[in-house]
């Protein structure tokens, strides 16, 4: 395949997603693209219930995919090709849409590739982004990944720095939970945070000064549950403070990480994509370091930050352009490297 229109499926946890995309002459042009949340789903639960995720995913990823197919205007049989999440992620999510275009594309003789689900997150940026110059850093967070990477033209992404325990997407949902929140949690925390004072509570910063690239948020998380404590009943004054004190301290350290990076690697790009970049915070915050290092920061559109189709069906459709082809044997997983290749 040297272009056409690619369909991406994308389930890897609590959004059933599916777009088309056009990709010819090393461009990516996005032809539609659907998400079907399930924040109803899991709000009573103050987070994602893996079971209660697949069943929904079960119910809705013909109706996605068909939404999909029509808002681009085009019948299945105009594909050229067909991309799915394969991980990582909650395998019972991925299996849902996995098997969906698996069979589809074997339904209808077409070409199947699995992709990894931080590859399409750093192929949103490249979608926002057509002339992101490589070697770039990609920073990548989400409610289950916080990593640096060292992204190239050629081969798999290295990695140079990842959380040594929770991701910070994580992170900003439990703390809403503590701070009585609802969920999905990054933007809750965000809302509140904008009527508080950062530095009214010291919360710490770990590893801010380790002379690597990693990362921890599980000792911020605990730091923040000690201060509610403190404080119960929170009044709103002390709940806005908490947020605002809490997202600075959560992306203060991705930022000087990130910068860390760059200059390390003398890239002249970073891409920061995932749920966590659409954050307000840190992209005024990261864009003011790149003005002040000499460096230029992509982030992706608000709506290819969180988990998409757009983005599997880009990197698909670059694996597909190579000669990549994936049989019905493969599988989902739910925890793989980006540097190897799930089925390799």
């Amino acid at each position: 395949m040297t272009g056409g229109l690619v369909l991406g499926v994308e389930s890897s946890c609590d959004e059933m997603a599916a777009a088309v995309v056009r990709a010819s002459a090393g461009k990516t042009e996005v032809l539609a693209s659907v998400v079907e949340g399930q924040a109803q789903v899991h709000r009573p639960y103050g987070g994602v219930v893996p079971e209660l995720a697949s069943r929904d995913h079960l119910r809705s990823v013909s109706a996605v995919a068909d939404a999909a197919l029509r808002k681009a205007g085009i019948d299945v049989t105009d594909l050229a090709g067909v991309a799915v999440t394969a991980g990582p992620g909650l395998l019972g999510s991925l299996l849902v849409g996995l098997s969906f275009g698996k069979a589809l594309a074997y339904r209808h003789g077409l070409p199947c590739v699995g992709v990894h689900h931080l590859a399409g997150h750093l192929a949103a940026a490249e979608l926002c982004e057509p002339d992101l110059q490589v070697p770039y850093i990609g920073l990548v967070v989400s409610g289950g990944h916080t990593a640096l990477y060292r992204v190239v033209a050629e081969g798999p992404p290295e990695i140079l720095g990842e959380t040594r325990d929770d991701a910070v997407g994580e992170a900003f949902d439990k703390v809403a939970k503590l701070l009585g929140l609802e969920y999905p949690g990054g933007p809750a925390v965000a809302r509140v945070a904008e009527n508080g004072n950062a530095a009214a509570i010291a919360l710490p910063r770990p590893m801010l000064h380790d002379p690597n690239l990693d990362f921890s948020y599980s000792g911020l998380k605990t730091a923040v549950s000690l201060a509610v404590q403190e404080r119960e009943p929170l009044s709103e004054a002390e709940r806005s403070d908490l947020a605002a004190s809490f997202e600075a301290a959560a992306t203060d350290v991705l930022v000087a990480k990130a910068r860390r990076a760059v200059a390390e690697q003398g890239a002249s790009h970073l891409a920061v994509v995932g749920g966590v970049a659409a954050n307000q915070r840190l992209r005024a915050v990261m864009g003011r370091a790149g003005d002040e290092d000499g460096f230029r920061v992509v982030f992706p559109s608000p709506e290819l930050c969180t988990d998409n189709a757009a983005m599997i069906a880009a990197a698909g459709a670059r694996l597909l352009a190579q000669g990549e082809r994936h049989g019905l044997e493969l599988s989902a997983f739910s925890r793989v490297p980006l540097s190897q290749r799930p089925w390799s």
